[in-house]
């Protein structure tokens, strides 16, 4: 049996498929650079990153983008030896009423690229999807954000919009074929065609516990379209006890037995119901009854396991190479590519970027948590002899809410220390103080450490790279969710730089970066 969740940490919005015997599933990557992130499989326990499609800012630009704007929602599919991507690049959500949502198609004939430029659809709302009908026609599917209404009915419905199959522009006005059930807050559409029925299965409840994964079919793809007996197809509403909460936005797929799964978003909540390793996927198997679709055990709650076709081995320490291709895969900028370069001897020189209240250009590369008990620790370099020219250890949800270890240069004591930097909802303290540790002369190479169980982390610290330090202060790691922020994303750690005297004319250089399962 294989447990859920199967990709964990920050994967959200799963959209799943199956080509050759190969399951693929593209998730959000919201403000992290490259955008998208698709992960293979061959028996849905073990999977491999194996693209990032938008790896250049020509395709993806998101400085300025707030935070958890960026890339929401992607679609995946493929259709006569092409994949397709849909996806949406939101520039601006959290000021009511307006959203600003634009939404693209990009394809590729290999899943690994190269992809195409990216074709403009529109910007009428977000969580974006492509149907390929059997008679050769294209469709565009997305919410409609109508900021006139009041929320939850500013998500009006699901629009749909002809294109034409080769160029993929529109060629008809876009018509509401669905307004969703009495759950509200009706978005994340998908529609498949079986044994002539049209099923759209739509993401229900907003992003907390009352997320669900709502069904309905037609025998046309405008509709009408009729509910099914049972709503939603999966939800952890109703149901506090079950392992995994917040289950919703799903997408399906038949596997190359025959069998159907169905992957979809879920959340592991600590003790206070906050969500540090963000909204993970996870999957079902998942049966036809009477030309519905349900999950296989016929209720609406998902089981913890299921059978795939294999049984996951878990990887529980990872000593990174710099500028390899699996580096670039685990490890994320933030909204436009990092300024570095990697040296022969696997040194990551980051250049110093800026603040970490930016969002235009900070210079990190940061790597999901995925795991409740973990520890990642670097080694680093910081030449410069400027309090504003500094470098360490983040550990971060977003601008608003982060923790960083950090060498900087103290004119005062004329030498190198060790502080704390904390964001609490933008609430900055250095719990140190005066007590910055500071760092011997003769010592050039500071090893930094996070070690985390559940809720609370510490920092530690190493001047020979064996025996680490603790230092006294307990990090609250429930402050690095969703749930605590209100935004769509996760925890993430790794190693960020900053020049706030003159930007991007410094360097810290990082030696070495490990993550270790607990």
């Amino acid at each position: 049996m294989i447990q859920n969740p199967v990709l964990t940490g920050f994967h959200a919005d799963p959209s799943m498929i199956c080509v050759d015997g190969t399951f693929y599933v593209a998730n959000s990557t919201f403000e992290y650079f490259p955008g998208v992130r698709i992960s293979a499989s061959k028996d849905l326990a073990n999977w491999e990153c194996v693209a990032t499609p938008l790896d250049r800012t020509d395709f993806l630009d998101m400085q300025g983008n707030v935070e958890s704007a960026g890339i929401w929602a992607p679609c995946l599919t493929y259709h006569n030896d092409m994949f397709y991507l849909v996806f949406t690049d939101v520039k601006a959500w959290k000021h009511l009423p307006f959203k600003d949502t634009h939404n693209y198609i990009t394809t590729a004939r290999d899943i690994k690229g190269p992809w195409s430029e990216p074709v403009y659809i529109n910007s009428s709302g977000f969580d974006p999807s492509l149907f390929h009908d059997d008679d050769g026609r294209k469709y565009f599917v997305n919410m409609e954000w109508d900021f006139r209404k009041p929320n939850p009915d500013t998500f009006s419905g699901i629009l749909v919009t002809e294109l034409d199959p080769i160029t993929l522009e529109p060629i008809s006005e876009p018509r509401k074929v669905f307004k969703g059930s009495d759950h509200k807050w009706v978005e994340g559409p998908h529609i498949y065609k079986k044994d002539g029925w049209y099923y759209m299965v739509v993401a229900e409840g907003g992003t907390f516990y009352g997320h669900a994964a709502t069904v309905a079919r037609s025998r046309d793809i405008y509709g009408p379209y009729e509910m099914h007996p049972n709503t939603f197809l999966v939800t952890t509403k109703d149901a506090p006890d079950s392992p995994i909460q917040k289950c919703g936005h799903a997408s399906w797929c038949q596997g190359p037995d025959g069998r159907w799964f169905t992957a979809f978003l879920c959340s592991r909540p600590y003790y206070n119901k906050r969500c540090v390793l963000g909204r993970e996927t996870s999957i079902n198997e998942m049966v036809w009854v009477n030309d519905w679709p349900y999950l296989k055990n016929m209720t609406v709650v998902p089981d913890a396991e299921f059978e795939g076709y294999g049984e996951k081995h878990e990887k529980k320490f990872f000593n990174y190479t710099f500028g390899t291709d699996e580096f670039y895969r685990e490890f994320n900028s933030l909204r436009v590519p990092c300024a570095h370069q990697v040296g022969p001897d696997n040194t990551l020189r980051i250049y110093g970027g800026e603040s970490l209240y930016s969002n235009q250009r900070q210079n990190m590369f940061v790597r999901r948590q995925m795991h409740m008990d973990f520890q990642a620790t670097t080694c680093l370099t910081n030449p410069n002899r400027h309090f504003k020219k500094f470098g360490g250890l983040l550990y971060r949800y977003d601008e608003l809410s982060q923790y960083l270890l950090k060498v900087a240069y103290d004119e005062v004591k004329d030498c190198q220390t060790i502080s704390i930097m904390s964001f609490k909802q933008r609430a900055f303290e250095m719990p140190l103080g005066e007590n910055e540790i500071e760092i011997p002369k003769d010592v050039k190479k500071v090893w930094l450490r996070v070690t985390a169980h559940k809720e609370t982390a510490r920092f530690s610290y190493s001047f020979d790279g064996e025996n680490f330090t603790e230092i006294d202060y307990d990090i609250d790691t429930t402050v690095l969710s969703d749930d605590f922020n209100t935004g769509f994303t996760g925890a993430f750690i790794g190693m960020y730089a900053a020049d706030l005297e003159y930007n991007e004319s410094s360097y810290v250089d990082f030696h070495s970066f490990t993550y270790e399962v607990l």
